[in-house]
């Protein structure tokens, strides 16, 4: 079956922006024979968004201008008003596409092809004060329009799905839970990580904290942590990379440096947005990963994480512990002392680490991932009207 996934742009969500890669990587390894994964973009796509796309081998890529960025707000509007995307059929017809993965868009409710939905949290809903008027309605409309006109609804955990039926009782019995996993190319694990340590200039010993800095994400709180530390004579490093644009909060990134300039500078280091070779490297040295988040879908990065068997310290919140149950440590995301002494216990237990390869059951998370999203692919296609 050929399955069309529109683009999600690296600077929108980085997160949802490595999911696909991930998907596609464990579909074609996995389900080859079964799906083809079609990218369509908009003629203004980013070049370096669509380079790893155009390496993976069995993907095709469409750019058209049906999918330009500023097309998307007037075809949403029509989606919702007429139900029908016509500008989108058009071109899906044109490239015999089977199905559709719609991710923050609505095709309509007359759309003819099957859609399965994708909606990876209830953010909105659950940080509702993070959310101005139209950025909430946005999402609120779409996911109302999905449960309302029997989309068949993907969610990437059990957390999500109790928030998706409880939000949106029209969506009990369409949902469809798909965790995903984050399979680690080879090519990423060739080059000794030492080398990317010796480039960020770090000490053996640290921690990691790879996520895009959105507020919340609650990197506040490791900063605050730190500075606890720091009063009682311990020197914690952390480090963290990710995307510093907040298109909520475009002032939060400005706010973090500035916390941190209050003697801080050694202790928690932005290092940026870094290649996902140096992200991998990080890992596989790390003395734990690090995730203080409010909110998760299902985690990119304690996912890879598990993938390389990094230590992992994560917010208490119910996805982590359904994502790592007792494999992991917790604390509250609300406490900076909590945390403080968390660190403390794992930086004193910790042995500096020379690299880590991925764990030997990696694959079966990846195998699973594959064969749960195929499965729904064809359950969509079987009840669609």
């Amino acid at each position: 079956m050929r399955i069309a996934f529109p683009l999600i742009p690296c600077a929108n969500w980085t997160g949802g922006y490595n999911y696909l890669l991930n998907l596609f990587n464990s579909v074609l390894k996995y389900q080859k024979d079964q799906i083809t994964p079609v990218l369509f973009c908009g003629e203004d796509a980013l070049k370096n968004d669509l380079k790893p796309f155009y390496e993976i081998n069995g993907v095709e890529v469409v750019r058209s201008s049906v999918f330009n960025a500023n097309r998307n707000s007037s075809r949403l509007l029509r989606s919702l008003l007429f139900g029908l995307d016509t500008d989108a059929l058009h071109l899906f017809r044109q490239y015999k596409i089977d199905a559709v993965f719609e991710n923050a868009r609505f095709f309509g409710w007359r759309f003819p092809i099957p859609v399965l939905a994708w909606i990876p949290d209830f953010q909105h809903r659950r940080l509702r004060e993070q959310f101005g008027f139209r950025a909430y309605w946005r999402r609120e409309l779409g996911f109302r329009a999905q449960a309302a006109f029997g989309r068949l609804i993907m969610l990437s955990s059990e957390d999500a799905r109790k928030d998706c039926e409880h939000f949106y009782p029209g969506a009990i019995g369409n949902t469809v839970v798909v965790r995903f996993s984050a399979p680690i190319p080879e090519e990423l694990i060739v080059k000794s990580p030492e080398t990317v340590l010796d480039e960020y200039k770090l000490p053996e010993k640290f921690f990691y904290l790879p996520n895009q800095f959105w507020k919340h994400k609650n990197h506040i709180l490791v900063i605050r942590a730190l500075g606890l530390l720091k009063k009682q004579g311990h020197e914690i490093v952390v480090a963290a990379t990710g995307n510093p644009r907040d298109p909520r909060h475009p002032e939060y990134f400005e706010q973090l440096k500035n916390e941190i300039e209050k003697g801080l500078q050694d202790n928690f280091r932005i290092l940026g947005l870094v290649p996902r070779l140096h992200v991998v490297s990080l890992m596989r040295v790390c003395t734990a990963l690090l995730n203080p988040s409010y909110f998760e879908g299902w985690s990119t990065t304690v996912e890879e994480a598990r993938m390389l068997g990094v230590p992992m310290l994560l917010s208490n919140i119910g996805v982590h512990q359904e994502q790592m149950g007792h494999d992991a440590i917790y604390f509250d995301p609300d406490s900076a002392d909590s945390l403080a002494i968390k660190l403390q216990e794992a930086f004193d237990k910790s042995i500096s680490v020379k690299e880590r390869l991925p764990d030997p059951r990696s694959e079966e998370y990846v195998k699973r991932f594959a064969d749960d999203f195929a499965s729904a692919i064809k359950r969509t296609v079987t009840i669609y009207p």
